[in-house]
């Protein structure tokens, strides 16, 4: 028997499990067990569904639900996170490869079975290589417009079954809008009047039965009016298909297609999938552990998922990540260790084998129905409207995601991610920079404060003070050199410039450059470039650079007061001597040249002009 306080490190990293195996305790395991039926029933409509948006038969939903959620829960990090088909992925699956094959066809399930793979091995790669802070750069917005376009998709995607309508396979979005307005005298009437009943009920058993899953319900009453109109008039005449018996099974043994054309045809869509994926898990996951108060390892649980989407490719499942709605009901539900999603799917095995042969009930204009539903739910209005009440740039993003996901899904996500990025890039290359002026009365005040300076307030002639906050790297250096130069064009008299670098994230060597050339333009002025709170890596690249000496390291300061009290001898006496701003301790002591400020301005006056004489 393993000691687990004896292990070693790589033997946690190697069975992950390993860190909570030993708090599985009799309470835990009821707690778990209870959080685990739970989710079985919930699982169980929903992986129907989302095998059909897949373009798959119902029961591949049922298998993707199994064996990769048990991998997922024993190798990932997340304690309450569950694994197992969703929405988005569903709808990425069917429309990467319908345009290869026929949905549900053996080509099809091969091409899926070999996306599914590649998926799983892309994500376990870039787990062991730690790249699980990449998820980060996906932001929140370019999720909420891929996720309202694949939610119009998939409502898209049920219009032939919900209306009983022949549509032509793999058509893009708006083909079939034109398709289904050119063809609305085609729409057969008991099919739709199916769909209506279970649409209808789903949405009131959604919003008044809400301790009842209302897919559940939903079905059962699709399931009846169906039976009773197919009684009455004949499934010839209704038109009206059922889904079929479900295979009552465990999840067979499957083998990818591992020819060439398969794998050139379904590698891009595969890193498509396994980033929205690690993306959806990493997400959900973290989401929850700010109620559980739990620690994610990104990096684990790129693993776990990149192996439970290869074990799934072996069991019949296609591929599979996170679910926020079985996520958040494992948790609700009381699940206290990852032993709740692993043992939810073999509760789920026991269900499929008493309850798989109902489905010959289940008709297919139900699943529409039921999928129109969950498109519904999937679109954040919430949040668009916050988005297009208040952030400009984020509309932009948003809209573009949107745009880009219904023309073509594969690459809106990516067209999403472009854009932030851009948008993200051009912030940052245009750091903030403000003037800033002593906190009056600077003579009282020993800690040197300054305030960003406001309009009209008193401003030193012959030097500007600059708080530079964000980071002066090769995008930026062209903003802030223009700055910087703005300063003596708009004022000749400025020929010093103090730059406090407490605010500035960090520096590459096009920005150790920029300051070097600023300090020698300076010099050449009359004046000079001061650095005020240098942080150590600023002061490590200008070291390593070798921009320090060009700079001075008498230029470069810890402290404000140590600055001024050093640049301020350096200052022109004579614009000194008729200033009236005296915004800095010094000026009301002395002049720069150490004539005391004691003697009024008209005998200093005199003394200039007898000394000019002289």
């Amino acid at each position: 028997m393993i000691d687990l306080k004896a292990c070693p490190l790589w033997l946690y990293r190697l069975l992950p499990f390993l860190r909570w195996w030993p708090l599985v305790t009799s309470q835990t395991f009821k707690a778990d067990n209870i959080a685990a039926l739970t989710g079985a029933m919930i699982v169980l409509p929903q992986a129907v569904a989302f095998a059909t948006i897949a373009g798959l038969p119902p029961e591949y939903g049922l298998y993707a639900a199994m064996v990769p959620a048990i991998v997922a829960a024993l190798w990932g990090s997340s304690w309450h996170l569950v694994s197992g088909p969703t929405t988005a992925i569903s709808i990425v699956v069917f429309a990467s490869v319908s345009p290869l094959a026929e949905p549900g066809s053996p080509q099809f399930i091969g091409l899926v079975l070999t996306l599914t793979l590649l998926a799983g091995l892309i994500q376990l790669a870039m787990g062991l290589a730690r790249l699980g802070a990449l998820v980060n750069f996906i932001s929140h917005t370019v999720i909420i417009g891929f996720t309202a376009g694949a939610a119009i998709l998939i409502a898209s995607s049920q219009i032939k079954h919900f209306f009983g309508l022949d549509m032509p396979r793999g058509a893009h979005f708006h083909e079939v809008l034109i398709h289904f307005g050119s063809h609305l005298a085609d729409i057969q009437p008991w099919v739709m009047a199916v769909g209506v009943v279970t649409l209808g009920s789903g949405m009131l058993a959604k919003r008044y039965l809400q301790k009842l899953p209302y897919m559940i319900v939903a079905m059962v009453v699709g399931s009846v009016v169906a039976a009773i109109l197919n009684a009455q008039f004949g499934s010839e005449t209704t038109g009206i298909r059922t889904v079929g018996a479900l295979a009552a099974a465990f999840p067979p043994f499957s083998v990818p297609d591992f020819s060439l054309t398969a794998i050139k045809q379904t590698l891009f869509p595969a890193t498509i999938i396994a980033i929205l994926a690690l993306t959806e898990a990493v997400a959900i996951a973290r989401a929850v552990a700010i109620k559980s108060d739990q620690r994610i390892d990104s990096n684990q649980e790129f693993v776990g998922q990149g192996l439970s989407n290869i074990a799934g490719s072996f069991f019949s499942g296609y591929a599979s990540s996170g679910s926020f709605n079985r996520s958040g009901v494992n948790y609700a539900a009381g699940a206290k260790t990852p032993l709740a999603a692993a043992m939810s799917a073999l509760f789920l095995l026991l269900i499929v084998l008493l309850v798989a042969p109902l489905a010959a009930y289940l008709p297919v204009p139900s699943m529409a129905a039921i999928l129109f539903i969950v498109a519904w739910g999937l679109i954040d209005f919430h949040h668009i409207g916050e988005i297009f009440k208040r952030h400009k740039r984020e509309r932009i993003v948003l809209a573009l995601t949107f745009v880009g996901t219904l023309v073509d899904l594969e690459k809106g996500i990516f067209f999403g991610i472009l854009v932030s990025l851009l948008f993200y890039l051009y912030r940052t290359s245009r750091p903030s920079i403000r003037e800033l002026v002593p906190l009056a009365p600077e003579l009282d005040n020993p800690r040197r404060k300054f305030v960003p300076a406001a309009a009209g307030a008193a401003r030193c002639p012959q030097m500007a003070m600059l708080r530079v906050e964000g980071s002066i790297f090769f995008g930026a250096v062209e903003h802030v050199q223009q700055y910087f130069r703005n300063v003596d064009e708009a004022d000749p008299k400025k020929k010093n410039l103090l730059i406090t670098a407490r605010a500035i994230g960090f520096i590459d060597l096009a920005g150790a450059e920029l300051l070097a050339k600023e300090a020698t333009r300076r010099r050449k002025l009359g004046g000079g470039l001061y650095l005020v709170g240098v942080q150590p890596d600023f002061c490590e690249m200008l070291r390593r650079s070798g921009q320090v000496d060009t700079i001075g390291e008498d230029q470069i300061f810890r402290h404000k007061g140590e600055a001024l009290e050093l640049i301020y001898p350096r200052l022109d006496n004579e614009i000194c001597r008729t200033c009236t701003a005296r915004i800095f301790r010094e000026c009301h002591v002395a002049l720069p040249d150490g004539t005391p400020r004691s003697l009024s301005d008209r005998e200093l006056a005199a003394r200039a002009a007898t000394s000019t004489a002289e």
